[in-house]
């Protein structure tokens, strides 16, 4: 149930790739193995009307927003976190000079959640095959 939404400012399109920090974000959830691979969902969102700070112009922010279920521990909620900024400021390089970068936390609660997940026996399946492929079957 992990989703990882970038919410970001317009004018960081013009200063970073956004699907490829879409890609990192992911790989590095993924990496530190508190997010599962058949449920995790990560996606951007551009805001277009914003103002940050003193409102210059080459101002902009980068909110991640890291949402999972309930039952982890706190340092596994703080190694997903700083994974996730670390791989954010890496990815970024110079670009974050003008940048407010965050990464959020958030524990959602399963009485007020209605999920349906398909992906988890389709990937199952789907590694099986691959697996039976490799060894030549």
């Amino acid at each position: 149930m992990p989703h990882l939404i970038l919410e970001h400012s317009a004018n960081v399109s013009e200063v970073a790739d956004i699907a490829g920090l879409v890609a990192v974000l992911h790989q590095a959830a993924l990496a530190t193995g508190i997010a599962p691979l058949d449920a995790l969902r990560t996606r951007a969102a551009q805001r277009d009307i914003y103002a940050v700070g003193d409102e210059y112009p080459k101002n902009g922010f980068i909110a991640v927003t890291a949402r999972l279920a309930p039952g982890r521990s706190d340092s596994d909620k703080q190694i997903l976190t700083e994974a996730l900024m670390a791989a954010l400021s890496d990815a970024l390089g110079d670009a974050q000079d003008n940048l407010m970068l965050s990464v959020e936390y958030q524990e959602i609660d399963p009485l007020f959640r209605i999920n349906k997940n398909n992906l988890r026996s389709v990937i199952a399946e789907r590694n099986i095959r691959h697996e039976g492929t490799r060894r030549g079957c």
